[in-house]
Order: structure tokens, then sequence, then C-alpha cells
């Protein structure tokens, strides 16, 4: 009986759990879930008999080390920073590994040792980093192959409320990690426009936007990723024009949250004082000048000249209320992350969207073409989320491959290539995440 050890068993693993105790009673498979929680985690296997629950802590060395020797695939679900410490181990041991996270610098160096011991570390097999690699590759791949010649590549996902379920203003529930949200962008975003580079900083992100349509979903306003420019090298379109990578939000969401980040709410380089009796009307007046007589939202109103829209989603949010904050201490970003979890969680009932859209443009046969490549993926409930699946799923299928010897390639890898994405994409179609393809002869 082959043994999977999944570390983690927050969110994003509802969906992968599942599916491996599904396959599990065709392969003869048994799967041992750890969390430092345990409770969680015997929530996650509910019983099934080829699953056990485990209370486990990453840093015991000792357990650590216990649960990869009892393994033959190790799925790490964990925070990104400690995949190196179960990745070190891997390698050690000649386990092989999967996990949905970007490829950190750590986990790169191991490559040439993981080769020597026969081991795959696959990186980057969740949602984005994962079915964006996958299905972008796909299509580069395939117009390529050709002898297409690609001028343009744009790709575009986010985690939103399905609309059936939107009810703020804001038209957004967290399906993610909150403190992510909060965080996004603080870095400049680099990207390449007709040939020429581009950098957006981080005080004009939200203000710099592109507008998007997707079929059956509407228009979508995103903002610039904080890196586009390294998938020239990940997709070999090192001579294309233009790339540009975004995350996508309902309209009027990126101006209005662009207030946090002028006023500086999204800052977490420093610890306020003084919250224990603050309201939030104290913590939005801290951030502007000083002014007995005018109100704060007199203040913010002249400092930023805000519209109607927007005011209504701030006083909606309850920035301006005598409401206590309810923490003693935290950076502001925390601050926000607590008021935005009091407000924007999905209820019970809810049910949230995934929306990725790949935009090309290229030359075949001396003809331009504009390819779109579009994937719209609902969530069952709040906790088979469309987020868990298409984070979970790609996971648990690439886990399943590598078990049954489908996939070959060794070291540090990351799905772009078709031994990987070929058999996962064709998989995923089975659970209802498929894109689909429009062409447009453009001359």
């Amino acid at each position: 009986m082959k043994q999977i050890f999944i570390a983690g068993a927050g969110l994003s693993s509802a969906s992968l759990i599942e599916y491996l105790l599904k396959q599990s009673t065709i392969y003869d498979w048994k799967v041992i879930v750890g969390d430092y929680d345990i409770s969680l985690a015997q929530q996650r296997i509910n019983g099934h008999q080829n699953g056990q629950a485990i209370s486990f802590d990453v840093f015991d060395q000792e357990q650590r080390n216990d649960a990869i020797r009892q393994a033959d695939i190790v799925i790490s679900m964990l925070p990104a920073s400690m995949h190196i410490i179960l990745a070190e181990d891997c390698v050690i041991q000649a386990v092989d590994m999967v996990t949905a996270s970007y490829v950190s610098d750590d986990i790169a160096a191991l490559n040439e040792r993981a080769i020597e011991k026969g081991v795959i570390l696959l990186n980057e097999t969740g949602l984005d980093p994962g079915i964006d690699h996958m299905s972008a590759k796909k299509v580069i791949d395939d117009i390529q192959s050709k002898g297409g010649k690609l001028n343009l590549f744009k790709s575009f996902c986010g985690g939103l409320v399905s609309k059936k379920y939107d009810t703020n203003p804001w038209n957004y529930k967290f399906t993610w990690n909150p403190r992510n949200v909060v965080l996004a962008g603080q870095q400049t975003a680099q990207f390449k426009r007709n040939g020429m580079l581009k950098y957006i900083p981080y005080n004009k992100l939200f203000s710099r936007l592109e507008d998007v349509y997707v079929d059956g979903e509407g228009h979508f306003e995103s903002y610039a990723n904080r890196d586009s420019l390294s998938y020239k090298y990940l997709y070999g379109l090192d001579d294309t024009p233009t790339i540009l990578r975004g995350t996508l939000r309902r309209p009027g969401f990126c101006k209005a949250w662009d207030v946090f980040v002028q006023l500086g709410m999204t800052d977490d380089s420093f610890e306020m004082h003084n919250l224990d009796e603050m309201t939030w009307r104290d913590f939005t007046n801290s951030f502007l000048i000083y002014d007995n007589i005018k109100t704060v939202e007199e203040k913010l109103q002249t400092y930023l000249s805000l519209d109607d829209k927007i005011l209504e989603k701030l006083v909606w949010l309850g920035i301006f209320s005598d409401d206590k904050i309810g923490l003693s201490k935290g950076s502001p970003a925390h601050i926000l992350q607590h008021l935005l979890q009091s407000k924007w969680s999905l209820e019970k009932g809810d049910k949230d969207v995934i929306v990725m859209q790949h935009i090309f443009e290229y030359i075949l046969d001396g003809k331009p073409y504009r390819l779109t490549s579009s994937l719209v993926v609902e969530g069952k409930d709040t906790i088979n989320t469309a987020m868990s699946m298409t984070v979970g799923l790609p996971v648990a299928i690439a886990t399943e491959l590598i078990l049954n010897k489908k996939i070959s390639l060794k070291g540090v890898q990351i799905p772009v290539h078709s031994e990987i994405y070929t058999p996962i994409l064709e998989k995923l179609k089975a659970y209802g995440i498929d894109f689909h393809e429009k062409i447009i002869n453009q001359s």
C-alpha cells in the first residue's frame, strides 16, 4: 500500500484530500493528513477507511522525518515559507514532493541534489500559479508548433464571490488568505508593452487599470501583477513585445481600495499604539492632517476627492464608525484586515467563483489572430469552494500521476511541460475546470 503524506489541512486542501481518498480505493493508497490542529485533519479525513489524521508540527524534526520516511510522496499545503523544511528532508530521504506555491530560491537550490536522488519537487501546481501555467503553455506550445509568432500575451485571474451572492457595494468577499489580499501589490509591477519595459509603483498600481471582458461574467478591471517579465523565460516568449499578467476585480473596487493605499492603511511595517480605546473613526483620522474643525469625512474628501460610489463603499465598511476596533496591537494592515474579515467573509450558503482569461495575439501563415482562453468555475459551498477546487485538484492529480509513474521528470519542476500539463488539464475537465477558446481572424 503506497502512502501519501499531506502536511496542512487548511481550506485549500479540502478538494485535494477528497480526491485522493476517492482514488485511494482504486489504487490501494493510504492518505495521512497532518495538521497542528488534529481536529481539522480529522474533519478532512471524515472517517474514510484509507485515511488517517495526525497531529503534526513541521518544526518537530523527529516527527517530520518519520512522516516523510513512511511516505511514497509528500504534499505540502503549509504556508509557502515552510515548504523548504519538508523539501530538504524529502531530498535527503529520496521522497517526491508536490506543492501549490511558487518556487522559492531555497527550493530552486535543491535542483541538482533532487536529480541525483531521482526525486521530483513539483511546485506551482495550484491555480495561480498552476492552472495558469498549464493552460497558457498549452496554447503557446500549440501556436509555436504550427510556426506562429506571438506578439501579445496577457493573463488575468481573480478569486471573487459569485454574482448571485454578491451582496455588498465592494462586490468582493474573501475567497483566499485575507492577509495576501491586504498586502497585494506592495512591490513595483513590471511588464512589457509593445516592446517597452513598463513599471508601476505601488502608489499608482490601483489607479492604472485595464478593462477585461469575460463571456458570461461581464466586465472586470485588472491591476498589474508584481512580475510579468519572468514569464517570457518560463513560457518561451523572449521575443514577444507585450507580456502582462494581472488580478481581476469587479469594476469600482480598485479605486476604492486605492484610498487605503494612499492613506497608508496597508502598511505592515510598524505597530500602532493605544489601540484599546481607539474607534474606527479614530483609526481613519490618524492618517489625516490635524484639523479640529473639519470632520473626518471632510478631511478625507479634501485629501482624495472621493466620488459618491467610493464614499458609499467606505461608509458601508465602517471606517467612520464610533465602534471600538477591538484589538490591543497591530500594524495598520493587520487592523484593516481585522475590519475587512468582519465584512467580507463568505456567509453560509455563499459560493465563490474563479475567473481566468488568457489573451494571445499572433501571426500564423501571414495572418493575424486573436485567441482568448477563458475559465469560469463556481464553488459548491463554503468548504468546497472554487478556490479549493482549483488549487487542490491539480495538486491531487499531479500526485496521482507521479505515484503511477506517468511523470518522469526529476528535480525542481513547474507544470510547463506537456508531460505534466496535458494529463492534468484533461482530468480537470471532469470537474468543470475547462477552458473555452475563441479565435478571431483580425485581417
